[in-house]
């Protein structure tokens, strides 16, 4: 049997059987106590009665970047041998370490990626440098603080300055002492830690990690070739997430590999099938392809082992928002169009953290990060859709960084653009629009509310979609018209609303669908209306008109339907599209505008897609396919999601409030010249009242921005006048369609 002896710094001495494939080669395991004199002796010893020797922690060249140079006291221990081969683990390590992260980031989809990598040294560690730069661009290197003891903040060691370092750094090395270049793994009571807290990941090796790093790791990645039992704890106990190892083990049956590249070289040049084949990358190549294994992937801390993480976009509905956030709480004193213009162009922030998700079913945990844009819907509209898309990207980068491997979009962004499709395309991670659970979430929330107003046959009636051309608005119109039979379209888009009218009709014979470009006094014989539109400073429906009882399901946020409007109708009950209750203990960590627990179904569906291990985009584009509708709805029923009960302008609706709204309309329905005059008086207040959709009021933006041009130009005055009475009425939405 060939044998290896492996030089390593510390006093333990042992013999094991090493193997590569099927052949096997003894290693002859023997410490220094980091004294170069016993390891010169050591390789004196075994000069000729061994097929290799390995020095492990006592390089012979140094590698940084794109320099090399010889370290001269490793070269001298090396020059013991006179006839067996001397390695120190150069000629492999750098393609085992390379190839190692790309199994890695098989194994752990994410694991490295946007992450902020803090190499512990760059040394030596070339390749994994390289691997890991290619999923990150946030590599950064220690060795500045390390060997020179600079100022340890980010940025002293970025790969920028890397390229007119790396060659002064190794010249200023190549003879320093071996404890320099190699510490003792025990901690360093003089570190200091900025570029340690700056760092998700921490690569190196270990003893240089556990001798400069600070004792709190908690979040922390640490990556390194190899790691003892005594190292794994070391790092648990500081509150390090995840350890890498990877090197394989070449030990049967152990998983984490022990030992360095040292060891590995010098067993593949003992087990080479020609002693005389020259010690080339090539040889080497040839050798490593005969090993399977996997890197050693272990969670140090059991709580965080087996989460799914998540990310989802949220963004204001208005300022008010932004004046709420603890950040931006000062700009309430600013005027709240310059707040609103500026915050549009922010970078994404981190918001919260939405833990204490887990399946009843499966026992799959999830965990959710949450981050915001500056814009509000109406910058978004105001703004191209590459504005939008630069950001969310910028967002999914970030999700990335947290460990996500799916992110949601909330609201307007899910709408913006092709509704997710771009976004997707350009993101590292899936994309999901969540429209399938809105969808899915707004019917069941509907049917709910329909028999709470007193239904008893769900699949009789009449209902109206308006928005029935849009992505949420056509697939809720293709499955309503599949239970109820009877529906009534409306949109602005008329080809649009002949080619769904047919679909429908094709999907489900016998099916009455009438299509309308303004709902009128359609809404007067249905039971059910749907509000699915993404229209500013227009009218979407008035109330006046809605058969008593009727139930408005308000799919759009920010909402169609004002508040103030709805409490002229207080017999029809205006609910908010449904919002879902994930199971679990769930804690937000963010105020949404939702109760304790309560998600809106788009952020669920991201959600629900992470408990179900589905990390694939699932709902993009405006076409949402009815099947994907009911699958998601399975998955619904089978992790015990809920919809949360039914709320309207932010209040739960109670058993109570749904007898006063049925009493209510049993009335005006039983007294038709009540209902008349009733519908007369709420059209009449309606009309002085602002037009107003999404919480914008219709026209004055247009008339104040019209209004500083014409403050330049007089002779528009008289046409900004005329304006301003025209933005008040009723017929808005054809300004809205000319501007």
């Amino acid at each position: 049997m060939k044998r290896c002896l492996v030089i390593h710094l510390g006093g333990e001495n042992e013999n094991f059987i090493a193997a590569l494939g099927d052949r096997r080669a003894e290693v002859l395991w023997r410490g220094c106590d980091r004294d170069l004199e016993r390891a010169r002796a050591l390789v004196r010893g075994h000069d000729g009665k061994v097929d290799a020797i390995g020095l492990d922690g006592i390089p012979t060249d140094l590698e940084l970047g794109d320099a090399h140079r010889r370290y001269q006291p490793g070269c001298e221990v090396a020059a013991a041998a006179k006839r067996t081969p001397v390695v120190d683990g150069s000629g492999v390590c750098a393609g085992l370490e390379r190839w190692s992260v790309v199994l890695a980031d098989r194994a752990e989809p994410g694991i490295f990626s946007q992450k902020r990598v803090l190499m512990v040294p760059g040394i030596n560690h070339v390749g994994l440098a390289q691997a890991l730069g290619r999923l990150t661009p946030r590599v950064e290197y220690y060795d500045p603080e390390m060997f020179f003891g600079l100022p340890d903040v980010p940025g002293v060691g970025s790969k920028e300055t890397l390229g007119t370092a790396d060659a002064p750094t190794l010249e200023a090395l190549k003879d320093a002492p071996l404890d320099k270049i190699s510490p003792p793994a025990h901690a360093d009571a003089r570190r200091v830690t900025p570029h340690f807290r700056w760092a998700d990941v921490i690569a190196g090796d270990a003893a240089a990690i556990r001798h400069f790093a600070p004792m709190d790791l908690r979040k922390k990645t640490v990556v390194v070739p190899c790691a003892t039992r005594e190292d794994a704890d070391d790092f648990r106990t500081r509150g390090a997430s995840i350890l890498v190892t990877l090197m394989p083990s070449l030990e049967p049956g152990v998983a984490m590999a022990r030992y360095s590249a040292a060891l590995i070289e010098a067993v593949f040049v003992a087990l080479r099938d020609d002693p005389s084949i020259p010690l080339t990358e090539d040889t080497y190549l040839n050798l490593m392809a005969e090993i399977s294994w996997s890197p050693y992937i272990r969670y140090l801390q059991e709580e965080e082992e087996g989460i799914n993480r998540f990310a989802f976009v949220i963004h204001p509905l208005d300022v008010g928002f932004v004046h709420k956030h603890p950040d931006f709480t000062w700009t309430k004193h600013l005027p709240d169009r310059v707040v609103e213009e500026v915050a549009a162009y922010l970078k994404p922030v981190y918001v919260g953290r939405i833990s204490g998700g887990r399946s009843p079913a499966t026992g799959q945990r999830i965990e959710g990060y949450l981050f915001a844009l500056g814009s509000t819907p109406r910058q978004m509209m105001r703004h191209s859709a590459r504005f939008t898309y630069d950001r969310l990207n910028e967002a999914a980068k970030m999700a990335e960084r947290h460990g996500c491997r799916l992110m949601g979009l909330g609201a307007f962004t899910s709408v913006v653009g092709d509704a997710g499709e771009t976004v997707a395309h350009e993101a590292s991670i899936a994309i999901t629009s969540g429209n399938s659970l809105t969808v899915a979430a707004t019917l069941e929330a509907a049917k709910q509310a329909v028999v709470k107003m007193g239904a008893t046959q769900l699949t009789q009636g009449r209902a109206m979609i308006i928005g029935a051309t849009g992505s949420i608005g056509a697939v809720c119109s293709r499955l309503l018209a599949q239970a109820i039979y009877d529906v009534v379209l409306v949109s602005i888009e008329p080809e649009k609303l002949i080619d769904l009218k047919r679909t429908i009709e094709r999907e489900t014979p016998g099916t009455k669908v009438t299509i309308a470009l303004r709902p009128r006094d359609l809404a007067a014989d249905c039971d059910l209306v749907v509000t699915a539109t993404s229209a500013f400073g227009q009218r979407i429906l008035d109330i006046s008109t809605c058969k008593p009882g009727a139930v408005i399901c308000d799919v759009a946020r920010p909402p169609d339907i004002g508040e103030r409007e709805a409490a002229l109708r207080p017999d029809v009950a205006v609910i908010e599209s449904g919002e879902v209750l994930i199971p679990g203990d769930i804690d937000i960590g963010y105020d949404i505008g939702l109760p304790k627990g309560t998600a809106y179904a788009c952020l669920a569906e991201t959600a629900l897609l992470a408990m179900e291990g589905r990390f694939e985009s699932y709902t993009l584009g405006r076409n949402i396919d009815v099947e994907r509708v009911k699958e998601i709805y399975r998955l619904f029923k089978k992790h015990e999601f809920q919809i949360a009960g039914l709320r309207s302008f932010g209040k739960v609706l109670t058993e109570r409030d749904f007898a006063e709204k049925r009493r209510l309309a049993a009335e005006l329905a039983a007294d038709p010249e009540r209902l008349a005059r009733t519908r007369a008086e709420v059209s009449a207040r309606i009309a002085e009242m602002p037009v107003e959709a999404k919480g914008v009021r219709g026209g004055n933006e247009i008339v104040e921005r019209l209004t500083h041009v014409a403050e330049r130009i007089p002779v528009l005055s008289h046409a900004v006048e005329r304006l301003r009475v025209f933005a008040s009425q009723e017929d808005y939405d054809a300004m809205e369609g000319s501007r």
